[in-house]
C-alpha cells in the first residue's frame, strides 16, 4: 500500500466496526477455517488482505460431511462472507484422495435411515450449506484435491470456480445408493453442461475424469498431480490427448482400456501425488480476483450465479421433502447396504428389487433385509 493511501485509510477508518455475524463461530471437528495472506500477481504479499480457506477434514471417510460438519461449513462461509479483509474463499478437502464424497453414509445408515422427520431437518441444514456458498459475498473457488462425488459434487458446483488435480473423479452416486441428486446436481448440471450431458452425469452414476469434467465445462481448469521420477505426468489412466475416434467422437478425458490401462496403472504405482501445481493455480485465480474492483466483481458474480440460484431456490424445498420420505424406502436400503455390506459389494440386488416391486411387494423390513448384501461366514 502506498504511503499516501495508507495515511488516508488511517485517517478515515472508523474507530469501531460492527460485527455482522449472528453468533461467535466455534471450531467444529472436521471443518478447518483459516485466513492465508493474499498475494498479488507477482507473488508478493498484500499486507492486511487474506484468502479464507475452508477445508473439509474427515479423511478417514473421504471428507464426507456429518451433521456437525455441515453446521461448521455454514458458519465458516458466513465468517468469510462478512470478513472485510478477505478477498476470496477457497473451499477444499484435506489430503489428496477426496474433496468430498457427500453425506456421511455411516451417519445416514445408523441414524437417519427410517427416520424421515430427522432427515428432513438435516436437509434443512444441507440446503442452508448450499445457499451459504451460493450467497457468499466473496468469490468461492473449489480446490478439487481429489474425488468430488455425490453431495460433494453438488457443493462443489455451487462454487463460482473449480480447479482440479487431474487424478480426481467427478460424478453422482444417488441412484446407485438409494437417493436422487437433488441437492443441487439436477439444478446446476443442466445450466453448466446442457440437458443431455446432465442426464448422463446425474443418472448413470459413472464417474468422470477431471479431464472430462474440464472438457464438458464442470470445472475451469485441470493440472497434473502425479510425479514420476521428479516430473509431473498427466493422469495415466485416461486419454489426455485431444483427438477424435473413428466415429468422430471426442475421447479426451475418457478412460483407457486394455494394455494401455494396465500400463497406466503400473505408472501410477511408481509415482507420488504432489498438489503444488494445484495450489499455484488456486493462488493465480485468487490474485486475478485481487486485482479487480471488489464491489464490481461481487455484483458480477451475483448476476452470473442467478441461473444456478433460480433453479436451486425453485426446487430445494420440495426436494427436501422427497428426500426425507425416501429414507423409509430406497435410501433406507441403499445407505444400509453401503454401510453394512462387504467392502467389495455395497450395492443391493437391483434386479431383485425391481422384480419384487413388479409383483406389488410392499416395503417391509423383510424386503429390505433380503436386498442388503451380507458378508460371507
Amino acid at each position: 500500500m502506498k504511503k499516501e493511501t495508507a495515511a488516508i485509510v488511517q485517517k478515515t477508518a472508523p474507530g469501531h466496526l460492527n460485527d455482522h455475524n449472528l453468533v461467535k463461530t466455534e471450531v467444529v471437528p472436521g471443518v478447518l477455517y483459516e485466513k492465508r495472506p493474499a498475494k498479488r500477481a507477482d507473488g508478493t504479499v498484500a499486507e492486511g488482505l487474506y484468502n479464507a480457506w475452508i477445508t473439509l477434514d474427515n479423511q478417514k471417510q473421504y471428507n464426507s460431511y456429518t451433521t456437525d460438519m455441515v453446521k461448521g461449513v455454514i458458519m465458516a462461509f458466513r465468517d468469510a462472507s462478512n470478513a472485510r479483509d478477505v478477498s476470496s474463499v477457497v473451499f477444499t478437502g484435506a489430503g489428496d484422495k477426496a474433496f468430498c464424497t457427500g453425506g456421511n453414509t455411516k451417519e445416514y445408515a445408523e441414524y437417519y435411515a427410517g427416520n424421515p422427520q430427522e432427515y428432513r431437518q438435516y436437509m434443512r441444514l444441507f440446503n442452508d450449506m448450499v445457499s451459504a456458498i451460493l450467497g457468499c459475498d466473496k468469490p468461492v473457488i473449489c480446490r478439487v484435491n481429489g474425488m468430488r462425488i455425490g453431495g460433494g459434487q453438488e457443493i462443489g458446483m455451487a462454487a463460482d470456480f473449480s480447479v482440479a488435480q487431474d487424478l480426481a473423479k467427478f460424478g453422482q452416486a444417488g441412484p446407485k445408493h438409494g437417493s436422487a441428486p437433488i441437492g443441487g446436481a439436477t439444478d446446476f448440471l443442466p445450466v453448466m453442461i446442457g440437458a443431455e450431458l446432465a442426464m448422463v452425469s446425474g443418472s448413470l452414476c459413472e464417474p468422470w475424469s477431471a479431464h472430462k469434467a474440464y472438457r464438458t465445462g464442470i470445472i475451469m481448469d485441470v493440472v497434473p498431480a502425479l510425479k514420476v521420477d521428479g516430473k509431473f505426468v498427466p493422469n495415466p489412466l485416461v486419454i489426455t490427448d485431444r483427438y477424435l475416434d473413428e466415429f468422430g467422437r471426442i475421447i479426451h478425458g475418457e478412460s483407457k482400456t486394455g494394455a494401455e490401462l494396465a500400463a497406466g496403472k503400473e505408472l501410477l504405482k511408481k509415482g507420488t501425488v504432489d498438489l503444488s501445481l494445484l495450489d499455484a493455480k488456486v493462488e493465480e485465480i485468487c490474485a486475478k480476483i485481487l486485482h479487480t474492483f471488489p464491489d464490481c466483481f461481487t455484483k458480477t458474480i451475483q448476476e452470473l450465479r442467478k441461473p444456478k440460484l433460480n433453479a436451486w431456490n425453485a426446487n430445494k424445498e420440495n426436494s427436501r421433502d422427497w428426500l426425507g420420505l425416501n429414507m423409509m424406502t430406497e435410501a433406507r436400503t441403499g445407505f444400509r447396504a453401503f454401510n453394512e455390506g462387504p467392502k467389495d459389494d455395497r450395492e443391493i440386488d437391483f434386479v431383485a428389487l425391481r422384480q419384487a416391486l413388479a409383483k406389488g411387494a410392499p416395503w417391509t423390513p423383510e424386503l429390505i433385509e433380503s436386498l442388503i448384501p451380507k458378508a460371507e461366514g
